[in-house]
């Protein structure tokens, strides 16, 4: 009589599953989907969009993060001078100008997945991509802890580059975007919206911070939250990116995300100001019209041409139809379930950025700070993307505007993040005016600030 056959041992199978993941790994980075559309048809207020082209693993097309050599520095613009505000710094995402002109930066990463959680639906195919997009991130550099907190930084001579580099707060929850109303400074931690008193000149604060709100937060796909103030400071706004790409977490974990809230600053009382805007970060207001606009991240995994990343307006009430819909009425078949009462509510952006350029800061320039032909507009950090053939971004652009609307394309102002053979030195994030008009840039993957101004006559 013949022994039974036995199971597989627990090492076989890991074996197994690691080179299943290995094929997976090695069939997603070979896909040879790519854009067939030249990106200046696929930005402005009408780009043209592409045919939808699903594929079983999606296109990967990462960026190698290895940093900048110690003197080295991305490209200004011609008429522009580049400077390194700071170096050394730990993953900086966003910058906030405080009106003495000391600069708070904050160095956060995303945060730990709660115990049990899954993000981006169940079943093989869901644990290969999840996997392998593990490793992608670190490759880009996004695989490393957070630091959780925020660091002060004054150039007290004027020179472009800070001679203190000062440690402002820490033990926060993945930090990002803050704000000054009065003597308070709110800051948006990936979880909740908090605050500290503030005094002018101090740097650091040494109290724990007051709950202002609760934030959606759980699985965190998206987990940058940014926070700004109106003008009397009455109100704050506060971005929420959505956990998943397309819902396939579940309609449930997308309650109060994928939007903009209101929030009273006083109480702590929030409403919905706007939704179905997949990833919002930048916001800033239109000094002409004072309308708030922001910058949002679309979906992915329909290909290289698809979808654009925007640039919008953001109206009160609106609804700017993900993930039922894109620009509008184009509905993505790939939801369920589909809702075409929501879709028909559906407003499109004003401007699109291009496909997968990842924008993540954004200020409207002034003509204090910047050559006249940059001296009305926006700038946008472009984080760059992962999932593009060729690869799109990795820049800082600038968005002429004229009577509160885009009124051109969109403008390099600072390139050069990318080598030669397409590994970053740097991913450009949060952006930021500083008190004399110069831009500031926060550079993730550099783990530098720049400063862009006007270049000194000769």
């Amino acid at each position: 009589m013949k022994a039974p056959q036995q199971a597989p041992t627990r090492m076989a199978a890991s074996i197994w599953q690691l080179s299943t993941l290995a094929v997976a790994a090695t069939l997603l980075v070979g896909c040879g989907e790519a854009a067939k559309l030249a990106p200046e048809v696929t930005t402005g207020p009408r780009p043209q969009l592409a045919e939808p082209n699903k594929t079983l693993i999606p296109t990967v097309n990462v960026a190698t993060a290895v940093g900048w050599t110690d003197t080295a520095a991305p490209t200004p613009a011609e008429g522009l001078r580049v400077t390194a505000l700071a170096r050394g710094l730990d993953h900086p995402r966003w910058v906030y100008t405080l009106p003495n002109g000391d600069v708070l930066v904050a160095e956060s990463n995303k945060p730990p997945k709660p115990g049990g959680s899954n993000d981006g639906g169940s079943g093989p195919i869901a644990k290969i991509r999840n996997w392998v997009m593990g490793k992608v991130m670190g490759r880009a550099g996004a695989g490393v802890p957070s630091a959780n907190r925020i660091t002060l930084l004054r150039d007290a001579d004027g020179d472009g580059v800070a001679e203190v580099k000062q440690v402002f707060m820490t033990n926060l929850m993945s930090p990002y975007g803050m704000a000054l109303v009065g003597n308070e400074l709110f800051i948006a931690n990936a979880d909740a919206l908090v605050k500290v008193p503030y005094v002018e000149g101090e740097t650091s604060v040494k109290v724990n911070p007051t709950l202002v709100t609760q934030l959606p937060a759980g699985i965190n796909h998206h987990w940058t939250k940014n926070v700004i103030a109106n003008a009397d400071g009455t109100k704050l706004y506060v971005t929420v990116g959505s956990n998943s790409n397309i819902g396939e977490n579940g309609l449930a974990a997308e309650e109060g995300r994928a939007a903009i809230w209101e929030v009273d600053t006083k109480s702590g009382e929030k409403r919905l100001f706007a939704s179905g805007l997949r990833n919002p970060n930048g916001m800033g207001w239109d000094p002409d019209t004072n309308a708030l606009w922001t910058v949002v991240n679309e979906r992915d995994e329909i290909g290289s041409d698809l979808v654009p990343d925007y640039l919008t307006s953001v109206k009160e009430g609106a609804f700017y139809g993900w993930p039922w819909t894109y620009y509008g009425g184009i509905v993505d078949a790939r939801v369920t379930p589909q809702n075409p009462d929501m879709a028909a509510k559906a407003i499109a952006p004003d401007y699109a950025l291009g496909s997968h350029v990842a924008p993540l800061g954004m200020t409207f320039s002034h003509a204090r700070g910047m050559p006249p032909e940059f001296a009305s507009g926006v700038f946008i950090g472009e984080h760059g993307s992962w999932n593009r053939k060729p690869k799109s971004g990795y820049k800082v652009v600038f968005v002429p505007f004229i009577g509160g609307k885009p009124s051109g394309p969109p403008v390099d102002i600072l390139t050069g993040f990318l080598t030669a053979d397409e590994k970053a030195q740097g991913r450009p994030v949060g952006v930021a005016l500083d008190k004399s008009g110069a831009l500031l840039v926060a550079d993730d993957v550099g783990n530098a600030v720049w400063r862009v101004s006007r270049a000194k006559p000769n």
